[in-house]
């Protein structure tokens, strides 16, 4: 059977922040570089499949809603068989780190921008991520 090809698109700031309060760090930020990385977001995920926590996908806006299949995960799904339902179609996954702990295995491609944000955050991206899976490229 065909597999998904499995995806990560994410921001972080310059020490590698991911969140704060539940929510971007630099949210609201509307210099063009968070603005070109929002637009980037649904551009690149468009067409394709977005798998992220409630929160995440309650935060997509009502134009981005209908060109892309959007797919709440929690907790006590298994990723391998979720991730079966979408075979031979791209699945991008989001939502952070509890969501990239259980999914890292199978991202082949992880997308990461780093932005002109180097303040609080109490969420990071952990490099050990990119490892746990997929192809690594020396």
């Amino acid at each position: 059977m065909q597999q998904p090809v499995v995806r990560v698109v994410c921001a972080i700031g310059q020490s590698g922040q991911l969140g704060l309060n539940g929510g971007l760090p630099w949210e609201g930020n509307r210099s063009p570089e968070f603005v070109a990385d929002v637009a980037r977001f649904f551009d690149i995920t468009r067409g394709h499949v977005l798998l992220a926590g409630p929160k995440t996908i309650a935060s997509i806006p009502a134009f981005a809603r209908g060109d892309r299949e959007l797919v709440v995960l929690r907790s006590h799904m298994d990723p391998e068989d979720t991730l079966k339902r979408f075979a031979g179609r791209i699945a991008f996954i989001g939502g952070g780190p509890p969501v990239w702990d259980a999914y890292a295995r199978f991202v082949s491609h992880w997308d990461v921008t780093r932005l002109p944000y180097d303040g609080p955050a109490d969420r990071w991206f952990n490099p050990s991520w990119l490892t746990k899976g997929g192809e690594v490229t020396r």
